[in-house]
């Protein structure tokens, strides 16, 4: 009973519009009350949700995202991919695709790189021949491969909630599945737009060479390899990966580019706390839903009940896949962790799922809803900047979310996609 009045009132408070931190909080407040468990059990809660150290890597990889946003470096992989690919039909929109991957090695949310990628490839697609709707698909779908390639902050708190899981574990596992997603998305954008002529009409395009696109752009396209590189060969942890980040894009910006001022420093810093203090303070109200739902015996019957129905594994993923995709319509990846993963991860041990592997399945399911209307976070933000509405991208995304449901059911079907460069860094 109080289980039910616990997720009742919590569906109500969205409903009504309470933001997801507070909802969660008096949710999982009023459960203690009723319960007669004592109220003063939430502020030790709070402290602790949110006194873990990886998180502190939370605010420097939002700050990093908004430094490489003021920098430029967006226009300038942009331009180099142009040169890579040239100018034919269908290749604007792979530059998009391409760029949306590499920039997700930088900032690790979606719609961040929404908005970057966005800015910077939209009114140049226009003059190409592409309609604003096929715009909007294509880069919020390109934006969801972010929280899948490291570093990835959906990924930063999956691995702070579930036992066994480390950071770099799950950073290494994302990789190839996140590269796999890109890939999938090509296959789509390549074939609409060959097929329906998109592309190749712009005369201005084209006319950089690729050795000077790739000298413009060789400064953000080392900002991956200093993060990710310095964390595989052991020269910082992850956390500290986020603070080397960070300078890095500030040397960038008022060295190499001199495209930065103190003034923009202080933006960005502000930026980046306010969104970082709306993150923590989630995961922070988020811990009370949790041990409320621990603690009052509600997660273990719903575990229990699902692994109950009989679907056997693949059934059951099949089951997960569709009710997080359509959760992830609604919410983002770091609220759906909180919420949902007390369930989940009783559901993968009974299973005796890699729960490293477990978590990648997961992130792909929420990136999947990221770009699927009618509330998809992503989509709003690129439909926000092509100026059109969501209902008219809906022809163009149906391909694109199935064929990243093809690349998930690939890694499904062969977990080593996920789980061989973790085995190979020695880090699973």
């Amino acid at each position: 009973m109080i289980g039910t009045v616990l997720f009742l009132a919590f569906g109500v408070m969205l409903l009504g519009g309470v933001p997801i931190g507070v909802a969660l909080g008096l949710a999982g407040a009023l459960a203690i009350t009723l319960a007669g468990q004592s109220i003063m059990a939430m502020p030790t809660n709070v402290y602790a949700g949110i006194a873990k150290y990886p998180l502190i890597a939370i605010p420097m990889f939002v700050l990093v995202g908004c430094v490489f946003d003021r920098t430029g470096v967006a226009l300038r992989l942009v331009r180099f991919a142009n040169a890579l690919v040239g100018a034919g039909r269908g290749a604007l929109a792979s530059v998009s695709i391409l760029v949306a991957m590499v920039i997700g090695g930088i900032s690790g949310s979606g719609p961040a790189t929404a908005a970057a990628v966005g800015k910077v490839v939209t009114d140049g697609m226009v003059k190409d021949g592409y309609p604003r709707p096929f715009i909007a698909a294509t880069v919020g779908a390109a934006a969801a491969t972010d929280i899948l390639i490291p570093p990835s902050i959906a990924f930063i708190v999956y691995a702070v909630m579930v036992p066994g899981v480390s950071v770099p574990a799950i950073f290494l596992a994302g990789m190839l599945p996140g590269i796999l997603a890109g890939c999938a998305l090509l296959v789509p954008i390549l074939l609409i737009s060959w097929l329906r002529d998109f592309g190749g009409k712009n005369p201005e395009r084209g006319g950089a060479s690729v050795w000077k696109a790739f000298k413009d752009a060789f400064w953000g396209l080392m900002a991956p390899v200093v993060i990710l590189g310095g964390m595989r060969i052991g020269a910082f942890t992850p956390t500290e990966a986020a603070v080397m980040a960070v300078f890095y894009g500030l040397f960038v910006g008022f060295v190499i580019y001199r495209s930065m001022t103190l003034r923009d420093l202080w933006e960005m810093l502000v930026e980046a706390g306010e969104i970082s203090a709306i993150i923590l303070i989630i995961v922070a109200l988020a811990s009370v839903f949790a041990w409320s739902t621990a603690t009052l015996g509600i997660v273990q019957p719903i575990a229990a009940w699902i692994v109950g129905l009989g679907l056997g594994e693949f059934g059951t993923i099949a089951l997960l896949m569709l009710a997080l995709v359509f959760i992830g319509m609604f919410l983002d990846g770091v609220s759906i962790f909180l919420i949902l993963l007390p369930v989940l991860i009783p559901i993968a041990n009974a299973f005796n799922w890699d729960l490293t592997w477990f978590g990648v399945l997961l992130t792909m399911k929420i990136a999947i809803g990221q770009f699927t209307p009618p509330m998809a976070v992503n989509l709003m933000v690129s439909c926000r900047i092509a100026q059109v509405s969501m209902e008219s991208t809906i022809p163009w995304v149906l391909w694109l979310i199935l064929a990243m449901f093809v690349a998930l059911a690939l890694v499904v079907a062969f977990p080593e996609i996920a789980l061989w460069l973790p085995r190979v860094a020695g880090v699973l």
